[in-house]
């Protein structure tokens, strides 16, 4: 079982508190009238699917019910950092990881 960080409960708490809603930091277009059924689908249905480091959208629903983003290693399992929306990640490649997953949330999750 995985213990997630709330950093608005400022808690670990199990993931089964938890609900992945899909990938983080998808920028909405700026004109959907303008968007081709082309453009528009692909901002609707395709996201990324990385072997390794990726940065998701939660939902704390068992909890204060707010959303945040996890950045989690889709190889281990691992979540390496929990933010809130708004603000950037620690890691954003997979060599920033080796060097500070242990100082992200004071412990390796």
């Amino acid at each position: 079982m995985l213990h997630i960080f709330c950093p608005h409960c400022g808690e670990l708490r199990s993931e089964e508190e938890f609900h992945a809603s899909g990938q983080a930091h998808i920028p909405r277009p700026l004109d959907p009238g303008a968007c081709t059924d082309e453009e528009w689908g692909d901002y609707m249905f395709f996201r990324d699917n990385p072997r390794g480091l990726h940065h998701e959208l939660w939902d704390h629903v068992a909890g204060c019910r707010q959303y945040f983003n996890v950045t989690r290693d889709t190889v281990t399992y691992e979540i390496l950092e929990t933010y809130k929306i708004g603000t950037k990640p620690q890691f954003t490649d997979k060599a920033d990881t080796a060097k500070t997953a242990t100082t992200a949330l004071g412990e390796k999750v």
